[in-house]
């Protein structure tokens, strides 16, 4: 496997990491969602500056018309989870214990919708991690 291969998963869990705190430590006084159109606004100028870097197939005109129903989906899922996040830490989730919470938890509905609708396979050693999973989401729930 390549570097190329490691490359998302060090941004997404660097990302992660840097989300989870920044979540847990807007002041309380922020209005949850002007908060979340803020960090939309950085995210939108960050991904606009990275795109003139990186090369990428496609234009944004051409990936606009391509993507359909899915990019809509995608911007409710990302809003409810900022904005879930943010209102659990509010109420007194632990940073230690909401990621991995949540995480399990979407793994969970996840694994059945990947092999029905996507047709993937687990190996035993998968199902195994996953049972792991499922018994550490009971052992760390609040």
């Amino acid at each position: 496997m390549t570097k190329s291969f490691y490359f998302p998963l060090v941004l997404t869990v660097g990302g992660n990491v840097l989300y989870q705190l920044s979540q847990k430590s807007i002041p309380k006084t922020a209005h949850p969602l002007f908060a979340m159109m803020l960090a939309y606004a950085v995210g939108i100028l960050a991904c606009g500056t990275a795109a003139l870097f990186v090369p990428a197939e496609g234009t944004f005109k051409e990936t606009l018309r391509a993507t359909g129903w899915p990019i809509v989906v995608l911007g409710i899922g990302i809003a409810a989870v900022e904005v879930g996040y943010l209102v659990a830490y509010r109420s007194g989730w632990k940073i230690s214990v909401a990621p991995v919470m949540t995480s399990a938890l979407v793994t969970a509905i996840l694994v059945p919708i990947g092999i029905v609708a996507f047709k993937e396979r687990l190996s035993p050693l998968n199902l195994f991690g996953i049972a792991l999973c499922v018994a550490g989401l009971a052992l760390v729930r609040q």
